[in-house]
């Protein structure tokens, strides 16, 4: 095992995805994550019905190079093994509930008390603060909805944009993974364990700080503006003759300005006072915008690529799943790695999304499948065989 986490030892007590997004990262840094599940296993698990049934490729990319230990924390001998475990432990990850947690005796007042040194990462929805501290939330909730990130991106339209799965539970699961490893370095220099705490709520809020804080210093609340009226048009996205969608990069409107008019062939625009500044661009944006418009779908995007790139006009294709997943960049960027299914196979999944120089990682195997190492961890920590077979006898494991 290999990655600057080898040696740390996580046990997640998670579901769904946030806080096994924070464990997936960790076991792809190298990081020994032990994952204890209810009997009937992660919820996040039953996502396959979405998938024919065949394969869970989101589970497996959250849950990839764990050991998965299955057991009844509700039973006294279940809640003693979780002890044992948390004996052993650098790191625990959950992101259950608080009140969950406090009825099971792991909240964070708890364990970091029994536990000095333990780094205690709770990842929740709304935060361990605050009457709602135990609102079922999901990210689509507590991160899209609530954060105002979904009105934001609605453009003005009737109907809020819908999210993709996963988004901000994975930036939660980043997040908490920087947090952890900030714990641990104040640990190494002061045999100090503490609680790492983030929420859903609390990354969706930071994502969209600049608006929000643009809210905080005026009062006012941010205008939410149509493609047709962005302030800057140079910074905007424009459909070519095949369909295809480019995203025009002029973030400096000034600047970029001459190298647009030459790409487009549009040399009368310099004369052009609506257009003469950033200034008046803005306040002609949807007279501006459509003449743009009207010019990109004269030609498909790889021939407006070309000339964009023979004038250094700054832009990006609008890609789908498939075309990233083909796009050189995208290799060279090391997006993707090639984990073992332990059939003499490989599968290519998605790369966490950071790479070290000296400590490289690797991924040590696929998700675990329901309880596969419940028997030998629990052996591991001292527990006889005699002993296993009597706590599967009673329903304490499966």
């Amino acid at each position: 095992m290999s990655g600057p986490m080898h040696g740390v030892r996580v046990v997640e007590l998670g579901l769904w995805v946030a806080g096994p997004a924070c464990g997936g990262i960790l076991a792809d840094w190298g990081a020994e994550v032990i994952k204890v599940e209810p009997h009937e296993g992660d919820p996040f698990r039953g996502l396959e019905w979405l998938f024919a049934g065949d394969s869970n490729p989101p589970f497996e990319l959250d849950n990839r190079g764990k050991r998965s230990v299955a057991m009844n924390l509700r039973s006294s001998p279940g809640m003693e093994v979780m002890h044992l475990l948390l004996e052993t432990a650098d790191v625990f990850l959950t992101n259950y509930r608080p009140a969950g947690l406090e009825r099971l005796g792991l909240d964070h007042q708890t364990l970091c008390n029994r536990y000095p040194k333990l780094v205690y990462a709770s990842v929740t929805g709304m935060s361990l603060r605050g009457e709602e501290a135990n609102r079922q939330a999901y990210d689509i909730g507590a991160f899209w909805s609530r954060s105002g990130i979904a009105h934001a991106l609605s453009s003005g339209q009737d109907s809020p944009p819908v999210q993709r799965g996963g988004m901000g539970d994975h930036m939660t699961g980043l997040a908490s993974a920087a947090g952890i490893s900030a714990a641990l370095f104040h640990r190494e220099k002061t045999g100090e364990g503490q609680l790492v705490e983030t929420s859903l709520m609390r990354i969706g809020t930071y994502m969209m700080g600049w608006d929000h804080n643009v809210t905080a210093a005026t009062g006012e609340d941010v205008v939410v503006r149509s493609r047709n009226e962005q302030p800057n048009p140079l910074i905007n996205c424009y459909k070519c003759s095949d369909s295809k969608w480019l995203w025009m990069l002029g973030l400096e409107g000034d600047r970029h300005w001459p190298q647009v008019i030459a790409a487009l062939g549009v040399s009368e625009w310099l004369e052009d006072q609506r257009f003469s500044s950033i200034e008046t661009r803005m306040e002609n944006s949807s007279a501006l915008t459509a003449q743009i418009d009207a010019i990109l779908e004269t030609k498909e995007r790889d021939e407006w690529g070309r000339i964009f790139d023979q004038h250094n006009v700054w832009w990006a294709p609008v890609q789908s799943s498939l075309e990233l997943l083909t796009d050189p960049q995208s290799r060279a960027a090391g997006c993707w790695v090639q984990v073992d299914t332990g059939d003499d196979e490989t599968v290519e999944m998605v790369a966490s999304p950071v790479d070290f120089s000296v400590t490289d990682w690797e991924v040590t195997s696929g998700a675990p499948s329901l309880g596969q190492d419940t028997e030998l961890v629990l052996n591991e920590l001292g527990i006889d065989w005699d002993r296993i077979i009597e706590m599967k006898e009673t329903g304490v494991i499966p």
